[in-house]
């Protein structure tokens, strides 16, 4: 099957491209095949000079790389030349239309790019370009002379005002420094960087087109000295004189907030109140609205950052936008301003509402190990509970397998509480607004039966607390409870863990247990939506730890050891660990079709005090569809451990320590569809020697031998709301086997490859 899979993709290929790509060229014109750009400066990024053309050519996969293959261009060139048939609309839909040369674009670009290299410093830069016709195809070549750039010898900074001077020298955050090349980019994004921190202290009137930049060039050093100013008609305005000065500079407070909820009523700022509208107050907020009202005034107040009596801030207003848009009932908000008194603002804020309930379900069915089973879930969501923004979400599960005569079954209900605000038994109403953080309560029950295995349930409730910062979200949680209890073990089951050689199932899965832990995870990203283009960085990162409460109780109080030597609880002894985690995602973009992605992620967790191992939930797994991509999932590890030959699944393959390196060139090929080539390496171990884990410990002189590598290719499906994707993945290098068999060169095609569907990226 997989060797279908693999030879139908390479045929497509092929096919796509061998069709003729000038199909669809008119006569007379020509396809625009490829774009070349060279420059005789190293300094000068290509990826950078494309971002100027007018004109690139079809989008292809491996672009650049083994010249290009453009699927899209093909798929559109499978159409005949009836427009009418569906089926030639259908291919026309799917594909890209071929991109026509045209000289005039031709002629933009160089002027953009002409325009880009002075504005980097290359003023005496010199662009051309030549066009090849072979055919009805043409090749753009783009020539850049760079020539000496102009560099900064002198800044100097004249502006009238003490306020904004001490902004514009402060070196730790200037970006101008000397002998930087003239880059009006960076000129610009100072000015830019000067008039916002200007605005932060309460100037509303102030932008930076108030700034601009005096030049002094010396023709033979190539170099310039540059003066901050102010324009000519603010030079000599400061805070009392003239009256443009006077609205420059003066210093605005916000005086007060009004929230309008934007209704059938056509509620607006300048809307008087009547008879069909209710007004609430607090402090110097001012809630506007129907008399049946949408929202509490203080969800509106826990997520506003704009206050009365402070300094106008556009970090304030940006914050307010995210913090009130991201509320379950509301579609989305618009904030203005409006001159009162002298030196104060009224803020007027009016929301749109959305639907307050939503429902979803799902359905799947599954094929286990010879048995068929389905599974429905259903989901329901109130955004706005008790009018104050508060989401509750419940969530409803239930799968039945069906083994011979008897039913498995799995039952479980999820229930989450959000409230937009931070809820804490202490601190006043003013330190939790600032906080601006949302609370979370949840709590879960399931239910499993196994025919001839064993019954258990499972109960969980926690407190968590989330807020954001920028393009950073944080997480706490301040407390997560979870009992599982085995009710019923069969006298069978219990027996395979007694296996000599190798129990199939591990004795501490399933044991009664409970977990008391708190924890913090965190991710920050410096992805730019205004430049999609640009490379980024996403990182994550988490720490857990358990049962340090509980531990510590028991040693204040004295409590006695249990005959094991252990605390409990509830007659149950309680897990004690820490578990740490951490993942980084770097997206190299090569253009809008073609990236390659690198993902590194790490873990660690051990037993102390309390515990001799972790809870089997919080273990690490390798293998599976966002890991190792050649193993089924937990098919991997630990270490050199060798998997018991059964086509179940072996509890044994969990480990404290994880690694995954993975390496993806995603590409989009047409349509909906994109293709990927993966290379994954990486493994998990435990942190000592256990015997139902043999080889399985972590050391330091072998781990580098048990890392085990894979690589495969994979198709996703973008719908935009959602990915679906499966991946094709091969084992390369197994480092359980002998030493002459460690490498596959020659993969069995039983053993040595795994398939994975999945919904979303795998990092």
């Amino acid at each position: 099957m997989k060797i279908h899979v693999l030879t139908s993709l390479i045929v497509i290929l092929l096919i796509l491209s061998a069709c003729s790509s000038t199909k669809f060229v008119p006569d007379g014109e020509f396809l625009l095949h490829k774009v070349n750009i060279k420059t005789d400066n190293k300094d000068i990024k290509q990826s950078d000079v494309k971002e100027y053309l007018r004109q690139t050519p079809n989008a292809a996969i491996f672009a650049g790389i083994f010249g290009g293959i453009k699927m899209q261009l093909g798929v559109y060139n499978l159409a005949g030349k009836d427009s009418t048939k569906w089926l030639n609309k259908m291919w026309k839909r799917m594909g890209d239309e071929p991109v026509i040369y045209n000289s005039m674009l031709t002629s933009m670009s160089v002027q953009q790019i002409q325009k880009q290299l002075e504005n980097k410093g290359y003023i005496n830069a010199i662009v051309k370009r030549d066009v090849n016709f072979k055919g009805k195809k043409a090749v753009i070549n783009y020539h850049i002379t760079a020539n000496k750039p102009y560099t900064l010898r002198d800044y100097a900074i004249s502006l009238k005002n003490t306020a904004l001077t001490e902004i514009a020298v402060d070196t730790a955050r200037s970006l101008i420094r000397n002998n930087m090349l003239f880059d009006v980019d960076i000129l610009d994004t100072e000015r830019e960087r000067i008039a916002n921190r200007f605005r932060q202290s309460g100037y509303y009137n102030f932008s930076k087109d108030f700034l601009t930049y005096s030049v002094d060039s010396t023709l033979n050093l190539h170099k310039v000295d540059i003066q901050l100013e102010l324009r000519d008609y603010l030079n000599g305005s400061n805070d009392s004189n003239d009256s443009i000065g006077k609205i420059i500079f003066k210093r605005f407070k916000i005086n007060k907030v009004f929230y309008y909820i934007n209704t059938d009523l056509a509620i607006t700022p300048d809307t008087s109140v009547n008879g069909g509208l209710d007004t609430v107050q607090f402090r110097n907020f001012i809630h506007i609205s129907p008399k049946k009202r949408i929202l509490k005034l203080d969800a509106l107040v826990q997520n506003t950052f704009i206050n009365p009596t402070a300094f106008y801030s556009d970090r304030s207003v940006e914050r307010t936008y995210s913090a009130l848009n991201v509320l379950g009932p509301i579609k989305y908000t618009n904030i203005n301003f409006k001159q009162t008194k002298d030196s104060l603002l009224d803020c007027f804020i009016v929301i749109t509402p959305n639907k307050a309930i939503s429902f979803s379900t799902e359905l799947e069915g599954t094929y286990t190990d010879g048995y068929w089973g389905m599974a429905a879930k259903m989901n329901t969501m109130h955004r706005n509970l008790f009018n104050g923004a508060e989401t509750l979400s419940l969530q409803f599960r239930g799968a039945f397998e069906w083994q011979d005569d008897v039913m498995a079954q799995e039952l479980g209900v999820q229930a989450g509480l959000k409230f937009p605000k931070f809820m804490f038994p202490t601190g006043g109403y003013d330190f939790k607004r600032n906080l601006h953080a949302n609370t979370e309560f949840t709590s879960a029950f399931s239910y499993q039966f196994r025919p001839g295995e064993f019954s258990t349930t499972s109960v969980g409730a926690g407190v968590n607390y989330s807020w954001n910062l920028r393009q950073n979200k944080h997480s706490f949680q301040l407390f997560d409870l979870n009992y599982v209890y085995f009710p019923e073990i069969t006298s069978a089951f219990r027996e395979s863990f007694l296996n000599p050689s190798a129990p199939i199932f591990n004795p501490n899965s399933y044991e009664d247990h409970f977990i008391m832990r708190l924890g913090y995870a965190g991710s920050k990203s410096n992805a730019s939506i205004s430049r999609p283009l640009q490379n980024y960085s996403m990182s994550k990162y988490n720490i857990e730890t358990a049962g340090n409460l509980l531990s510590g109780v028991n040693k204040l109080l004295g409590s006695e050891l249990s005959e094991d030597g252990y605390y409990s609880l509830f007659k149950i002894r309680y897990s004690q660990y820490v578990k740490l985690e951490y993942n980084f995602t770097h997206h190299q973009i090569y253009d809008k079709s073609n990236r390659f992605v690198y993902h590194a992620g790490i873990g660690l967790a051990t037993p102390y005090g309390n515990a001799d191992v972790i809870p089997y939930e919080k273990r690490f797994y390798s293998g599976g569809a966002n890991s190792v991509r050649g193993w089924s999932e937990s098919t991997l590890g630990p270490g050199e451990y060798i998997r018991i030959a059964t086509k179940n699944r072996d509890y044994n393959q969990v480990g404290d320590l994880k690694l995954d390196l993975n390496m993806e060139y995603r590409a989009k090929l047409f349509w909906v569809l994109e293709g990927a080539f993966f290379l994954d390496a990486g493994n998990i171990w435990t942190i000592k020697e256990y015997d139902t884990q043999a080889k399985g410990a972590f050391k330091l002189d072998t781990f580098m031998n048990q890392i085990a590598m894979a690589y495969g290719f994979g198709l996703r499906f973008d719908f935009s709301f959602f990915i679906a994707r499966v991946d094709f993945g091969a084992k390369l290098y197994n480092p359980i086997l002998s030493r002459t068999e460690k490498w596959r060169v020659n993969p069995n095609f039983n053993d040595d490859f795994a398939v994975h569907l999945a919904i979303g990226y795998p990092f």
